[in-house]
């Protein structure tokens, strides 16, 4: 191992220590058993701890809402079964000296492109009824809708609080509900929930991430994940300019958010023209808050490359996370198809690194 490689220096924030800058990057497995973690769930989670992760971000686990998700594998975050069974694998990741937080999610007009056989009972959230994937309208949420699924975010921030998770992410990317609300292609509101200007589509998610703060101590730090691109729209850009991203940004740091997940599909693309700064670094320099990067790391291609990705070299990420570009490192598809993967980093093993195959998405392990 090198005499000071910047992905296993420790890192703090507010009651959070970390004893290096992996993150396991939130995954959708579609393991859960009518909603709920099972053993396996813990045991996959705890190899990855006990292989030391710096934090591992859980799947996307859905909150209290009629459609919060269309895919009946995907687990809850609320009810006596689902509760019960995030208990588990935060007793297991703790128990192999762990930290790890939910990823509170609701997948809003957005479906899972796996499951076609599934039909959910109830009607589908949307910022302005726009079914995403086909075209169709459906009824805009109303204000009762969005005041309870406000806090239905809330209700699920207290019982990962009470379950004795590390801290706690919100999905704001890819499309999805919060995501919904904050592209202007999706979001034609013209109540105060919507508006011309990034700013103004905030609102929704800066009102989830103030009452999840609520329910939160005050050093329990909280993730917020963004991306420009949507599921079905890759080119999507929900900021033109550095200054739309602070607009973007800087109300939801106000509103309680520590770190910024920045979701790409490829680390190393620059955010906006003129500058090599990614999505993370651009998202720590206009707020000054912890940035969390994402996409491809440790692998040939991206996730939606071909069907075999194999291993590279980190030189340019840890020169970035050398140059202060972002402070933590999510890792996703490499960490799949091997839970030593930190290990074998660190140790300078790159001759048993392992490359990742489609297949291994129908695997827990």
């Amino acid at each position: 191992m090198p005499a000071r490689n910047p992905l296993f220096q420790p890192f703090q924030i507010g009651s959070l220590k970390l004893p290096n800058r992996v993150v396991m990057a939130p995954m959708t497995r579609s393991f859960a058993v009518r909603g709920a973690p099972t053993a396996d769930t813990a045991a996959y989670y705890k190899r990855r701890a006990e292989a030391e992760v710096g934090l591992i971000v859980t799947e996307g686990t859905v909150i209290d809402r009629p459609v919060s998700k269309t895919d009946p594998w995907v687990p809850d975050f609320f009810g006596e079964a689902a509760l019960a069974g995030w208990r588990g694998v935060v007793e297991a990741v703790h128990g192999a000296g762990g930290l790890i937080a939910p990823q509170l999610w609701h997948v809003g007009p957005r479906p899972d492109p796996i499951v076609k056989t599934w039909e959910p009972v109830g009607r589908i959230d949307s910022a302005s009824g726009i079914r995403t994937w086909d075209g169709s309208r459906v009824a805009p949420m109303t204000e009762e809708d969005i005041a309870d699924t406000i806090d239905a975010f809330a209700r699920s921030a207290a019982h990962a609080v009470a379950l004795g998770f590390d801290c706690i992410e919100i999905h704001g990317a890819h499309g999805y509900l919060i995501d919904d609300f904050l592209w202007h292609k999706t979001n034609l509101r013209t109540d105060r929930w919507g508006g011309p200007t990034v700013g103004e589509r905030a609102r929704f998610a800066v009102e989830v991430a103030r009452r999840i703060r609520d329910e939160m101590p005050p050093d329990m730090p909280l993730i917020f994940r963004l991306s420009q691109w949507k599921g079905l729209d890759f080119d999507a850009r929900v900021a033109e300019s550095p200054k739309e991203l602070g607009e973007w940004l800087m109300p939801l740091a106000e509103a309680g958010v520590d770190i910024f997940h920045c979701s790409q599909r490829r680390f190393w693309e620059p955010a906006f023209a003129g500058s090599d700064l990614n999505l993370a670094g651009w998202a720590r320099k206009v707020t000054g808050q912890a940035t969390i990067t994402v996409g491809s790391v440790g692998l040939s291609d991206e996730f939606i490359g071909g069907a075999h990705s194999t291993p590279v070299s980190l030189d340019e990420l840890n020169r970035r996370l050398e140059r202060g570009d972002f402070d933590l490192v999510a890792v996703g598809r490499a960490l799949l198809a091997d839970p030593s993967w930190a290990l074998k980093v660190r140790d300078g093993r790159s001759a048993e690194m392992l490359g990742y195959d489609r297949s291994m998405r129908d695997i827990l392990f």
